[in-house]
């Protein structure tokens, strides 16, 4: 009765192939890659085998670790941002108290710069942002809030603040939308029970609705995290593709192409990769035990 059962295997075998070409075959060519001085020219056998030079290199590359920080500035600030909006917004709209209409409404409003695409949204904030005719500069001057233009992208703290608020503004709906997922999941009865005892709206955010987001708030940051510390395409569109001014919007991602695909050196390039794999497991790790630890008493 079990001689056909090898059957199954023809089924799973497409996935499988697949699976092994586009996902793991590149990750163990990256890690011999990371091994090598390879530069892009020839083939592979061409490459000479350096063991763990390019790891040393990294362990000790200021410039990696400035782009480590500006990874996390950037990321950090506008998680910040995001998160408060997103929250708000949640609790407003799921408050029993308030009884808001129309939330599917917005709902699509809200989720709608996360469907933009990243090169129109650099190309919109660049022409806002301009130095000289960008409608933002436009109208603080109109306001009387400044007195002459402000450089937005080319002075570095500006540059990294505009970056945390053009992402914080494309990613609040993703999380406003969870975030009402995670409330709505919430029993009724823990909410009604709080206004029959007469908690007041912060006593029943901090003891029944954060209590009970644990795990929706835990996705929220670790997705976050690994998005942000992946962060490329807008920092890159909206400067000189190096990471100017001073290099503040140079991100660990932003170097690694750089590395491998301005500078030939796939080889350094590759073991950037690995770096940033482990950085973002580890983060992902101190998360998720720092918002799961356990209470021993």
């Amino acid at each position: 009765m079990y001689k056909n059962n090898h059957k199954g295997y023809y089924f799973i075998a497409p996935f499988v192939l697949v699976f092994l070409i586009f996902n793991i075959y590149p990750i163990l060519l990256t890690f011999y890659y990371s091994l090598t001085n390879y530069t892009g020219m020839g083939g592979v056998a061409n490459a000479n085998f350096q063991w763990f030079e390019n790891y040393i290199r990294l362990l000790t590359d200021k410039y990696f670790y400035q782009s480590f920080f500006n990874t996390i500035k950037i990321w950090g600030s506008s998680f910040i941002v995001q998160m408060v909006i997103a929250m708000g917004l949640a609790l407003i709209f799921s408050d029993l108290r308030l009884k808001m209409r129309g939330v599917s409404v917005f709902r699509a409003l809200y989720f709608l710069p996360n469907i933009i695409t990243i090169a129109s949204v650099a190309l919109l904030f660049s022409i806002l942002l301009d130095w000289n005719h960008g409608a933002l500069n436009q109208m603080l001057l109109s306001l009387g809030i400044i007195d002459e233009p402000i450089n937005w992208l080319n002075k570095p703290i500006y540059a990294q603040a505009s970056v945390s608020l053009i992402s914080a503004w494309m990613w609040f709906g993703n999380s406003f939308i969870i975030l009402m997922a995670g409330i709505s999941g919430i029993s009724k009865d823990y909410f009604e029970a709080a206004l029959i005892d007469g908690a007041n709206w912060w006593q029943s955010f901090v003891n029944v609705t954060l209590p009970q987001l644990k795990p929706i708030l835990l996705y929220v940051l670790i997705t976050s995290l690994i998005g942000g510390l992946q962060m490329f395409d807008l920092p890159m569109l909206l400067t000189d593709t190096r990471g100017a001014p001073d290099g503040s919007l140079n991100t660990m991602v932003l170097y690694f192409y750089n590395q491998a695909f301005k500078y030939n050196n796939f080889g350094y390039a590759a073991a950037i990769a690995y770096g940033l794999f482990m950085i973002t497991v580890v983060f992902s790790l101190i998360t998720f035990k720092t918002m799961y630890r356990k209470n021993v008493k």
